[in-house]
């Protein structure tokens, strides 16, 4: 039995223990860290969308497709990821965009919201919530709400330019970095694949805005610049994007940047 967390020695405890497995279906989010919690910002609102998703989960589909859907909608300041977990495979279908590191960050999401386990499809926004990622209700509510926050911090991006196995750019943060890091993140446009086994075996899928690599940076204000290295899994014709991220030491993203990478 699932039992309330009570005092950070009791935390550090319950983390070896809780197992986190997948699930096609949760509860509503009751969590207090809401769009009303965010810092108080004053750039330009973002809404980051994070759907934890597998080609292994027969629950899934629907909600690659929704999140598909609101990408062309929203193109600008909209930022639709989908991370892809690994602990579908087991059921014969090895998801091939899947990494263990994303069912992690997933978990650590969890874990803020005392959500009893990992499932998908997930969405959380802006790193304050989350619902059942195929909810199309509850994902135009959730978008209209937090068009209407301002953001903690300004990102931009200039000089994106990519070499044979890496992109570089230059970044600049305004809005304070204290306590914050950045997430550089490389998208792949879509992909459609064949699933052969598993829960989806014999359909199509169409998967879009696939997390394919993401990295860490130290957050700084004002200008620096970084790269992060493309995949052998992203063929030379595909199309990708980069996303930079400003998130706080509690997974709050407060500010947000993407542009196309021309090759």
């Amino acid at each position: 039995m699932f039992k309330k967390i009570i005092g950070a020695v009791i935390v550090l405890v319950s983390l070896g223990f809780m197992a986190f497995t997948g699930f096609t279906q949760a509860p509503e989010n009751d969590s207090a860290n809401t769009a009303e919690a965010m810092e108080e910002g004053v750039y330009e609102p973002i809404v980051v969308l994070e759907l934890y998703t597998s080609q292994g989960c027969s629950s899934c589909p629907p909600a690659d497709a929704l999140l598909d859907k609101v990408k062309k909608e929203y193109q600008e300041n909209v930022f639709a990821l989908s991370y892809h977990v690994d602990y579908w495979n087991y059921i014969g279908w090895k998801d091939p965009f899947s990494k263990s590191e994303y069912a992690e960050k997933q978990r650590a999401y969890n874990i803020k919201f005392r959500n009893r386990s990992n499932y998908t499809p997930q969405v959380v926004v802006n790193g304050q919530e989350h619902f059942v990622g195929s909810s199309a209700s509850k994902m135009y509510s959730k978008i209209n709400t937090y068009q209407k926050v301002k953001a903690g911090n300004r990102v931009g991006i200039s000089q994106l330019q990519a070499a044979d196995n890496s992109v570089g750019f230059q970044y600049e943060i305004k809005g304070s970095t204290k306590g914050k890091r950045l997430r550089a993140i490389l998208v792949l446009d879509q992909r459609i694949t064949e699933v052969k086994r598993g829960e989806n075996r014999n359909r199509t899928l169409r998967n879009s805005n696939i997390v394919v690599a993401e990295k860490t940076i130290s957050a700084k204000e004002g200008k620096a610049s970084s790269y992060i290295a493309i995949p052998d899994s992203v063929g030379p014709n595909e199309k990708i994007q980069l996303m930079l991220l400003v998130e706080n030491d509690t997974y709050d993203i407060t500010g947000a940047a993407k542009g196309s990478v021309e090759r």
